[in-house]
């Protein structure tokens, strides 16, 4: 991919990118950009290519190394898979970002500080691996995320640590049990605006336990979603019809942590939540129409059932306030058992007695 001067260009802003930039971008990234140029709200932010990654690697010449390591790996040796993916991951930690790159992060950065207003806005730094957001395969959770990252120097840092989680010890072993081991792995990444949240979660666009398509399943938590994606908390829970938008089912969760911006206004820190709060429901009021509104559109726009992530931020007023943070497939829906379809006596009938001429019925 070369710029107007002819020059590689490792970067484009989240809102150019569409579904066909998958192979280049990952399918985060080319997801938020399918979402952004639909209207729906998102934080602004761009998304480096596979070729920031590849071009990293050979400049490090890393290649012949990763690819003699993974090459001699037995999945049954977890000490040994776990020892060589940490020693990819120090080496990768270890080498220097090209110039170039570095120098089109430092400019898509600059450019989030300039629409913020801020001269070192905090950033989400996501990874975005081919492949890792598709309709039969999800790497959710296996590579790294990295919250409120502020200043070019450490989300160039952020970068390449998400560069060396696609080497996790989880992510190799994912697509070693999914005939992947001779793929040559690719990485994008998504940097955006960091949302502060109040509240945040993930929800369905059907019910991920029965299948049921008309609805939708919401998990919320306060603060920043680490809680909730990660599994540390227990979220409040609520089953919406997609179509009258009513709530069928409410769980209110004992919410015992929360993730907030750290006090020194880099990274995130974990903090108990006040007695007061831990039971009380955390989504405002006007909230749950507004994440069904919302889940709808995005449904609509993609064709199929999607798994949201959103943020409610902390100032300002719904549904002003409300963004997706990323949207991926459902990969895995319950088969609905279908109901039995009422019969008229003639159609009865003839299932019972064959396609010949039926029975009289004045016999």
């Amino acid at each position: 991919m070369a710029g107007a001067d002819g020059l590689v260009q490792y970067s484009r802003p989240l809102s150019e990118l569409r579904a066909a930039d998958e192979s280049r971008f990952g399918g985060k990234s080319a997801g938020l950009g399918e979402l952004l140029g639909a209207g729906i709200p998102v934080p602004d932010g761009f998304a480096l290519s596979t070729a920031a990654f590849s071009t990293f690697l050979v400049r490090a010449g890393l290649v012949p190394e990763i690819e003699r390591r993974l090459a001699s790996l037995r999945l049954e040796d977890l000490d040994s898979v776990g020892l060589a993916c940490a020693e990819i991951a120090e080496a990768i930690g270890s080498a220097s970002v090209p110039g170039a790159v570095e120098a089109e992060i430092a400019g898509g950065y600059a450019e989030l500080a300039r629409a913020s207003g801020e001269s070192a806005p905090p950033v989400a730094v996501r990874s975005s691996a081919i492949g890792e957001d598709s309709a039969t395969d999800t790497f959710a959770g296996q590579q790294q995320t990295l919250l409120w990252v502020r200043g070019a120097e450490d989300v160039t840092r952020a970068v390449r640590d998400c560069w060396a989680s696609l080497y996790s010890l989880t992510a190799v072993s994912y697509r070693a049990r999914a005939a992947r081991a001779g793929e040559a792995p690719a990485m994008g990444v998504a940097v955006q605006l960091m949302v502060d949240a109040s509240v945040s979660g993930v929800m369905f666009t059907c019910n991920p336990v029965s299948g049921d398509p008309s609805i939708i399943a919401v998990n919320a938590s306060w603060g920043l979603g680490e809680a909730v994606v990660g599994g540390e908390v227990t979220p409040d829970e609520y089953l919406l019809s997609k179509i009258t938008r009513e709530v069928v089912r409410t769980r209110i969760g004992a919410k015992l942590i929360e993730y907030v911006p750290a006090p020194a206004g880099g990274g995130t820190v974990r903090r108990e939540v006040p007695d007061e709060r831990r039971e009380v429901p955390c989504l405002p009021e006007g909230a749950l129409g507004a994440l069904v509104d919302l889940a709808r559109r995005v449904e609509r726009h993609f064709g199929s059932h999607q798994d949201i992530e959103w943020a409610i931020a902390r100032a300002g007023a719904l549904p002003d306030t409300l963004s997706v943070l990323q949207s991926r497939p459902v990969t895995a829906i319950p088969e609905r058992q279908r109901r039995p379809q009422p019969q008229s006596a003639i159609s009865l009938v003839m299932s019972t007695f064959g396609a010949g001429r039926p029975p009289s019925i004045d016999a």
